[in-house]
């Protein structure tokens, strides 16, 4: 698997994220219902992590399941960014989770294992996205293709 698009999904992600961090001044606030800038680096960090618990249970032979219901609750965007020390320790720990992502271009997993359906549920805005089987594979492209640049514009829509 190449994790180059995902390697430089996460860059672009943590740019914008530094960009915020070295604004002098308030940033934008966010519309009605979204997240700011520390929320969205908390959701992308339990994400990300959740990603990586998803590939090592199937790497260690459990059928994992992928359900990201939990990086979208609140307290728990707010309880993970704490303990991360906050923007700085969230961008940090997000760079070090992407690293091992992209890890799996190796022989972490096997094509079978990066093939392997993984019971899903996807939501996004209260809305089912996903339900069902996705392959490892998409999960982590996935990453890549909609949830990093996502998360990238919406960070930088809080420039002001």
């Amino acid at each position: 698997m190449d994790t180059t698009a995902l390697r430089k999904a996460y860059d672009a992600f943590l740019d914008a994220a530094a960009t915020l961090a070295e604004h002098d001044g308030p940033l934008r606030t966010p519309p009605e219902g979204e997240w700011d800038a520390e929320q969205i680096l908390a959701h992308v960090a339990i994400v990300s992590a959740a990603t990586l618990s998803t590939a090592w249970a199937l790497a260690a032979g459990t059928q994992p399941i992928y359900d990201n219901r939990l990086s979208q609750d609140r307290w728990t965007m707010d309880r993970i960014a704490e303990r991360a020390g906050g923007c700085a320790g969230l961008r940090d720990r997000i760079d070090r989770h992407a690293a091992a992502l992209c890890a799996f271009d190796g022989p972490a997993l096997s094509a079978v294992e990066l093939d392997t359906p993984i019971p899903a549920l996807l939501l996004s805005h209260n809305a089912v996205l996903v339900e069902g089987p996705v392959p490892m594979r998409d999960i982590i492209s996935g990453l890549a293709d909609a949830e990093l640049p996502g998360h990238t514009d919406q960070l930088l829509a809080l420039r002001p």
